[in-house]
């Protein structure tokens, strides 16, 4: 699509999965005017401070930068006005007070990594795969006062494969996020957009996505190996699902990261070595565990850690 009136941009967002959208909207014929994201961080043993990936990004590409403490605090809201922005574009970022978001003529659209309003909430790209979700997508929708509930843009879909990890559908939902993104302002920009309010008797029904905490991510082997499949495949890298098993008599915590659903019926309570992974027995069939963490070690493929352990000497902690 041509744009012929490209549209001042103030772009919201902190990690990584936002500096690609950002990136894209750069190399469009929009006008990034200034970039908005948290205040550095101590962080690491050192506790120095750390910069966020949208910051390094806008740093490099010579951006201004607001790092606000308090999104209402009366300078940075000052400074943002000055920006004179036509929109505001938020990716992974904090939720922002009514001052802020209704501040740009033409409004503030966020993206979210879901068909909202499925999987509204903190993690949908964990909770799809969780859930054994075969499709997800990205939608752009207009801010308002409650998150993740206003007015729909546009929407993009993509299949969940069998064996794919929230990492790897991460990206793919990172670069189709970043073409969708580019698409919405172009819309806005020839005032081609049509916002559709979202359904919220259908949302009702719809699976949520909350944040994560740890006790989530807890195996239990008596359940059946696709439910636990899809738990370490939703959690894998971040923030890992985990379990713990005993070791001559003594419980240790490992963090399991790659995983496969065999076709072997369980018929005992005992690990045995398979020819890709560990095979581990659930409920119905064993799972092979091809990538794990035993506590206070590093991560490692499963014949690794089989070179300096053996398997009879660990039973599941069910």
């Amino acid at each position: 699509m041509k744009v012929d009136k490209a549209l001042r941009i103030v772009f919201m967002g902190t990690p990584e999965f936002a500096v690609s959208i950002l990136d894209a909207i750069v190399k469009s014929n929009h006008d990034v005017v200034g970039v908005v994201t948290v205040a550095d961080k101590p962080a690491g043993r050192g506790q120095q401070l750390r910069e966020s990936a949208v910051k390094i990004f806008a740093i490099d590409h010579d951006l201004p930068i607001l790092q606000p403490e308090k999104l209402k605090d009366e300078q940075f809201l000052s400074d943002l006005k000055a920006f004179n922005a036509d929109i505001f574009v938020v990716v992974a970022f904090r939720m922002l007070p009514e001052v802020v978001w209704a501040m740009p003529p033409k409004g503030t659209f966020n993206l979210h990594a879901s068909l909202l309003p499925k999987y509204r909430g903190a993690a949908p790209i964990n909770w799809a795969i969780l859930n054994g979700e075969t499709e997800t997508g990205v939608t752009t929708f207009f801010i308002n006062q409650i998150i993740d509930t206003g007015s729909i843009l546009a929407q993009e879909k993509i299949a969940i494969l069998e064996n794919m990890t929230a990492g790897e559908l991460h990206d793919k939902l990172m670069n189709l996020g970043a073409k969708l993104t580019v698409e919405t302002l172009d819309k806005i920009a020839t005032n081609e957009i049509q916002a559709i309010p979202q359904d919220e008797e259908l949302a009702k029904i719809l699976p949520h996505a909350p944040k994560i905490f740890k006790p989530d991510c807890e195996i239990r082997w008596n359940q059946n190996a696709s439910a636990i499949h899809n738990k370490i495949r939703g959690l894998s890298p971040y923030p890992a699902a985990w379990c713990t098993l005993f070791k001559n008599g003594e419980k240790i915590t490992f963090k399991l990261y790659s995983s496969k659903v065999t076709n072997e019926v369980s018929d005992s309570k005992s690990l045995k070595k398979g020819a890709d992974g560990i095979l581990f027995p659930c409920n119905d069939f064993y799972i092979s565990i091809s990538e794990l963490q035993p506590e206070g070690k590093r991560r490692m493929n499963f014949k690794e850690f089989l070179a300096g352990n053996d398997l009879n000497a660990f039973r599941l902690f069910i």
